[in-house]
């Protein structure tokens, strides 16, 4: 290989910056939005389906308590499908479609589950999986009671 035998480090960096950049596949990104749009936009509508099963099936139950299913019912698929390994690979095919904000949560939380288990349960599975949900939730809280200050001051103007 060339980058062993480079002179200086300019050009070790620009002939393993090419190297990598003949190694990359090249992915259409036309391609991949419609991935991406084709399996977010399934989730949304599976989501949306499972809301108007429920609403028919228990119809006097409030919207909100029907809301609150459907993130229960859509989460503990995810984790399922984490769990079994199908959820990556459905990620590898729509990128960011996948990360829908409690599809994508759901799985961090899941996978960083399932590769910390071997660990044991307190200092694998429960610590480690909330590395990754303890900045969301920080971040969320912290958010959330800005947004709640704003809305305080515009009301009372």
């Amino acid at each position: 290989m060339q980058i062993y035998k480079a002179k200086t480090k300019e050009t070790r960096n620009s002939l393993y910056l090419n190297y990598i950049e003949a190694k990359t596949p090249k992915a259409s990104w036309v391609k991949s939005l419609f991935h991406a749009f084709l399996i977010g936009g399934g989730i949304c509508v599976f989501g949306q389906m499972v809301s108007d099963v429920l609403r028919a099936v228990f119809p006097l139950m409030d919207i909100n308590t029907v809301l609150s299913w459907v993130n229960v019912i859509i989460i503990s698929l995810t984790i399922i499908l984490t769990g079994i390994g199908v959820f990556d690979r459905i990620g590898r095919y729509a990128g960011a479609g996948t990360v829908i904000p409690i599809t994508g949560f759901a799985n961090a939380i899941g996978s960083s589950a399932i590769e910390f288990k071997k660990e044991g349960l307190i200092f694998g599975l429960a610590a480690k999986m909330f590395t990754v949900a303890g900045p969301v939730i920080v971040n969320g809280v912290t958010f959330s009671v800005i947004v709640g200050f704003v809305y305080f001051i515009i009301g009372l103007f």
